[in-house]
């Protein structure tokens, strides 16, 4: 047991300043079901909501498990604890999982590294890899995934995200200019390109942007610049359709092959919808054919 005033909290992965109250309420119905971590300073590493709902719930005095050991082992339970525990912002998660890598890969040296090379691998390079996953039961992305249960190739994607990213990259990523799938392509450039290219494909799909990024890699931002400008833009409103007309158009095909017919209740507003849909298409066309 210690007096909670003589927890220190000076661990950067703690998470202070949240909503506790469901956890208070928990707390007081059941008491504190899994003591706090600290080290032998009293320094706390995991744990921290529930250090801030006791501190509200004025407890003065509380139950801890002491670990002992090295910093880098202190400092990857805060991270664990971070990792499975806590909702983190997408550039947080990332930035814990390869802090979190390039610990857990000291610790233990004859566990698989992670690849952090830019390079893209081809498809049968790409296979190759699933297969060695598959047999990859030591490497921080194994045992990450057990833990929280996303799977390797997405705990590698977010490290790699974090340990090639610019910093201008990651502040588009982070106000969500960028996405997952841009970011993982334009970090295949250098980073000193990434600043350069970044503005090309802040508001192209993932499709142009990988356009854009390839150019790049053969030409420089000279032919990325070029390439940006041949791209005659999709507006909004046609990339929000793409997706769900191809889906339409493939249910209606098998209604139609299995002349599938409802005589449900929802069958009035169906047809209602697919007249109008049909209004609107005659329209659509008629709209290209005047121009």
């Amino acid at each position: 047991m210690l007096p909670l005033a003589d927890i220190k909290r000076n661990s950067q992965y703690l998470r202070v300043n949240t909503d506790v109250e469901t956890l208070k309420k928990s707390i007081e119905k059941v008491g504190l079901i899994n003591p706090l971590t600290v080290n032998s300073d009293n320094e706390l590493l995991a744990g921290a909501r529930r250090y801030q709902a006791l501190s509200e719930l004025s407890w003065t005095e509380v139950s801890v498990h002491i670990v002992e050991g090295d910093s880098l082992e202190q400092e990857l339970i805060s991270i664990d604890e971070n990792l499975v525990r806590t909702p983190l912002s997408k550039l947080e998660f990332e930035k814990c999982l390869n802090r979190g890598r390039d610990i857990y890969e000291q610790l233990h040296p004859s566990a698989i590294k992670i690849d952090l090379s830019s390079e893209e691998l081809s498809p049968e390079n790409k296979q190759k890899q699933k297969e060695k996953d598959k047999l990859d039961t030591d490497s921080f992305a194994a045992i990450t995934a057990d833990k929280t249960g996303l799977s390797k190739s997405v705990i590698k994607s977010a490290i790699k995200r974090d340990e090639l990213a610019s910093d201008a990259v990651k502040t588009a990523r982070g106000s969500g200019e960028l996405n997952a799938t841009q970011t993982n392509a334009i970090i295949t450039l250098d980073k000193d390109i990434q600043e350069d290219v970044l503005p090309l494909i802040a508001d192209k799909t993932v499709k142009e942007a990988r356009k854009i990024i390839r150019a790049a890699k053969k030409g420089g931002v000279e032919a990325a610049t070029e390439e940006s400008k041949s791209i005659v833009p999709l507006p909004k409103e046609y990339i929000l359709i793409k997706s769900p007309l191809k889906r339409m158009n493939k249910n209606l095909s098998r209604i139609l092959l299995e002349e599938l017919k409802y005589n449900g209740p929802e069958q009035q507003q169906i047809n209602k919808e697919m007249r109008e849909l049909k209004n609107n298409l005659d329209h659509y066309f008629q709209m290209f054919e005047d121009s």
